[in-house]
């Protein structure tokens, strides 16, 4: 059988030998809810095939085949879509090229990039082993769960120049966020920027879910929540703040001088347990799960499942849910979830690694074993640059468990002439040199994430692999037009999110240049 994955062609080659170019296709590694989101996106666009799944869990990985993957690709008797994992994948990759260099006229035309949608620990291993192959890359935020990581891909990256790197910053890529920032850099509607007030809502229920009994829980086992919840908004005030604006050729970042943070976990620890739950210690054997707030029953059956709404969060609880209520019914769907939940351990007889490996969705969320915080403020102060026109400003950002919004950001933004008030949906510009005020609605995209921020980075990536695949443009100059990111730009923003954890941790103010040189820079040059 001939292989149908093909290694990404010279930028000339895109062309199919019929006049016309061929859609770039790719390979997302990772059927969980952003591999499945990316893929969505990808194909609302209409510029990009997803061609091949790898995803360890046989369900999952047939069930986005039959939902992403072509008919014609998955119906192809020569045709290879499916992979186990991202191992197997590059095992069969580099048999694949043995076999195109000895029979390149047997080879169907395959990806030419991958979308990384792994857990966050296996970023680092995946782009590193992908990068020698040199696919075009979106890798998911954050880049890596440590700093160190983030180098050692950085490193990787920069010797093999020659392809698109995306991060999975989707904020850059929303209608919304690239008015706001047009409006503030461009038009400059409030003077030059004096301060920003940055707040991410996470959402009561939402950061119980993924943050105190999911697979971000713990800092050993993931990352601090300020990197795996807010890396991207982090990443969103440097954008605004620190990034040269558009048609600034040239232009130095204005980088901060100082951060600071403070924070902790508030909420969610065993002091607060209700009294009346007694020593429960998963919902479905406790005493209020009719009544706490918290009850995971309540949570994912009766203000989902119940309704008829089996995905997010339902499908992460249990992949197989959605199929069961579609297949057999509600009462299966319902049996199925409530064993799920009722799954627990013995905090003093499961050994740890048992625990840590995998979520609880039914643990009670003051018996978890969960450490990451529920509430921090991260503060970045920046100098005036003499001559340059940079001035000195303020930011703070807000990352909050215990909201009614969930995920559905919001600011102001304070400049020498007005005001600027933003949520996910609107911009409300206020000019004090006229005391008028002005609205702006920017259009949200119905089934995109991150207020159109998933399917506006999907796009920008895809427009960037043809760009570079067509010949019309290099990886450099494609990079910059469509995706707007460096990668430098990406260690930098991440540098930011392990600067103010280690100020929050040891309760002092970081001094950004000087942190920057010993922590980035020195080890970029000493590897």
């Amino acid at each position: 059988m001939a292989p149908y994955i093909d290694s990404p062609r010279s930028e000339a080659s895109a062309d199919d030998g019929s006049g016309s170019s061929r859609k770039p296709h790719f390979l997302v590694i990772g059927a969980g809810s952003r591999g499945t989101a990316y893929a969505a996106a990808l194909i609302r666009s209409g510029l990009g095939v997803v061609a091949a799944i790898a995803e360890p869990i046989a369900f999952k990985r047939n069930q986005f085949a039959e939902a992403y993957i072509p008919n014609d690709v998955r119906h192809h008797a020569e045709a290879s879509y499916s992979f186990n994992d991202w191992h197997d994948f590059l095992v069969y990759e580099e048999q694949r090229r043995k076999d195109a260099n000895a029979n390149p006229s047997d080879v169907l035309p395959g990806v030419d990039g991958v979308f990384v949608c792994v857990k966050d620990d296996m970023h680092t291993s995946v782009v590193t082993a992908l990068a020698p192959l040199q696919f075009h890359v979106m890798c998911e935020k954050p880049l890596a769960t440590t700093l160190t990581d983030c180098l050692n891909i950085q490193r990787t990256l920069s010797q093999y120049p020659t392809r698109v790197f995306a991060i999975g910053h989707v904020l850059r890529y929303s209608p919304h966020n690239m008015l706001l920032r047009h409006l503030l850099l461009e038009k400059k509607v409030i003077g030059d920027l004096l301060s920003l007030e940055h707040t991410e809502p996470v959402g009561w229920w939402h950061f119980s879910h993924s943050y105190v009994r999911g697979q971000w829980r713990k800092e050993s086992i993931a990352a601090p929540s300020l990197l795996t919840k807010s890396c991207h908004d982090i990443d969103f005030v440097l954008w605004m703040l620190c990034s040269p604006p558009p048609g600034r050729d040239g232009a130095q970042a204005h980088t901060p001088a100082t951060v600071s943070s403070s924070g902790s976990l508030k909420q969610f620890k065993r002091a607060r347990k209700p009294r009346e739950a007694g020593d429960a210690t998963n919902c479905m054997s406790c005493l209020i799960k009719d009544s706490c707030m918290y009850s995971a029953k309540r949570i994912y059956n009766d203000k989902h499942l119940a309704k008829g709404k089996a995905k997010w969060p339902v499908e992460i609880v249990n992949p197989e849910i959605p199929h069961i209520l579609v297949t057999v019914g509600l009462e299966a769907a319902e049996k199925a979830l409530l064993v799920t939940l009722a799954e627990d351990y013995d905090a003093d007889a499961t050994p740890v690694q048992d625990i840590e490996s995998r979520p609880w969705y039914g643990r009670c969320v003051w018996e978890s074993d969960n450490d990451v915080c529920d509430d921090q403020t991260v503060t970045f102060e920046w100098d005036d640059v003499h001559g340059t026109g940079k001035g000195s400003k303020t930011a703070t950002f807000h990352m909050i468990a215990q909201t009614l919004a969930q995920c559905e950001r919001r600011g102001r933004i304070y400049g020498t002439n007005g005001e600027i008030s933003y949520d996910s949906k609107s911009i409300t510009v206020h000019d004090f040199t006229n005391d008028s005020t002005e609205v702006y609605n920017p259009e949200v995209p119905v089934n995109s994430h991150h207020g159109g921020g998933d399917d506006g980075l999907a796009t920008m990536f895809v427009k960037a692999v043809a760009a570079v695949m067509d010949g019309k443009m290099g990886v450099e100059e494609a990079q910059k037009e469509y995706l707007g990111c460096t990668l430098e730009e990406v260690i930098r923003s991440h540098a930011a999110v392990f600067a103010a954890d280690q100020a929050r941790r040891e309760r002092k103010v970081v001094h950004w240049d000087d942190w920057y040189e010993s922590h980035v820079t020195k080890m970029i040059k000493t590897g």
